[in-house]
């Protein structure tokens, strides 16, 4: 069984890939609204995605959580102008709390490679 680590740490590691599927770990990141922090964690997913070997054209499942569910159009405006036309993965949106106050919006995917 062939098992591959992506930026691993002690506590997670940031994708797996396993019989050709990369698992990402929910991404977050700084910024001062949900616009930016959306922009942000989705350059992480791309940069994962091609340590992996893979890209956005090949997502299959995404979950986003919103902190705050009223930024759904806001994350959405970000997320619209990023997705891959014509190869958009299965996606649910929820709001939850994160595990920082200050994240807005965390983001995991999974794709194929």
């Amino acid at each position: 069984m062939s098992v591959k680590r992506h930026n691993a740490g002690p506590r997670m590691s940031g994708a797996v890939v396993h019989n050709n599927t990369a698992y990402l770990a929910g991404q977050v990141a700084d910024g001062p609204n949900v616009k930016a922090q959306t922009e942000a964690v989705l350059k992480k997913i791309d940069d994962l995605l091609a340590a992996t070997g893979s890209n956005k054209a090949n997502l299959l499942a995404t979950t986003i959580y919103l902190a705050d569910i009223r930024a759904f159009e806001e994350m959405n405006a970000v997320w619209d102008a990023w997705v891959s036309p014509g190869n958009t993965p299965a996606r649910a949106t929820v709001e939850a709390r994160l595990a920082n106050p200050k994240y807005l919006v965390e983001i995991m995917v999974t794709a194929a490679v």
